[in-house]
C-alpha cells in the first residue's frame, strides 16, 4: 500500500463539475494498493498516518497530528502510485491491484480511518479533479513495504 500525504489547508474533489467532498485543515491522501496489500496491512498505514506527528504545534515545529489538530482527510483512489517506467516511456501498471481488488481495500482503508479521523472521499475510478491549498508545503510518502 502507498500513500502521499499532502498537508493541506483545504482541498476538494469535484467529479462532472460537482464538487463531491472538500475538507479543511489537514490531509490530501491519495492511496493506491498492490495484490498483496491485506486489512491487516490497511490498518497499520491508517493507524500511522493519524499518528503522524507533522502539523505545527505553538513553537512552529513538527509536533502534533493530524488527530491533535482536529483535521481531516481527503482521500483519493490512485493506481497510478504503482507505475512502472523501468521500460520506455509508458508506465506499465500491472503492479496496482486490479479494481476488485482494490475497491474493497480502498472502502476498508475509507472505513477504518474514519473511525480514527473524520474522513472523506472522491469516487474510486471516476474521472477527479482535486484541488488543494498545500500548506508548507508538506508532502510525505508512505509504503508499507518499507515501513512494516
Amino acid at each position: 500500500m502507498r500513500v502521499i500525504l499532502q498537508r493541506v489547508k483545504w482541498s476538494s474533489c469535484t467529479i462532472d463539475g460537482v464538487k463531491v467532498s472538500s475538507i479543511e485543515d489537514g490531509y490530501m491522501a491519495l492511496v493506491g494498493f498492490d495484490n498483496s496489500d491485506t486489512k491487516e496491512v490497511v490498518e497499520k498505514m491508517a493507524n500511522k498516518i493519524s499518528k503522524l506527528r507533522v502539523f505545527e504545534d505553538e513553537n512552529g515545529k513538527m509536533n502534533l497530528s493530524i488527530a491533535d489538530i482536529k483535521g481531516s482527510i481527503l482521500s483519493i483512489s490512485q493506481f497510478t502510485l504503482y507505475a512502472n517506467s523501468r521500460k520506455g516511456n509508458r508506465p506499465s501498471f500491472i503492479d496496482a491491484a486490479k479494481p476488485d481488488v482494490a475497491i474493497p481495500l480502498y472502502d476498508y482503508f475509507n472505513e477504518y480511518m474514519n473511525t480514527l479521523v473524520p474522513t472523506k472521499t472522491g469516487e474510486f475510478g471516476a474521472d477527479m479533479k482535486i484541488e488543494l491549498l498545500n500548506d508548507g508545503p508538506v508532502t510525505i510518502i508512505l509504503d508499507s513495504k518499507e515501513l512494516f
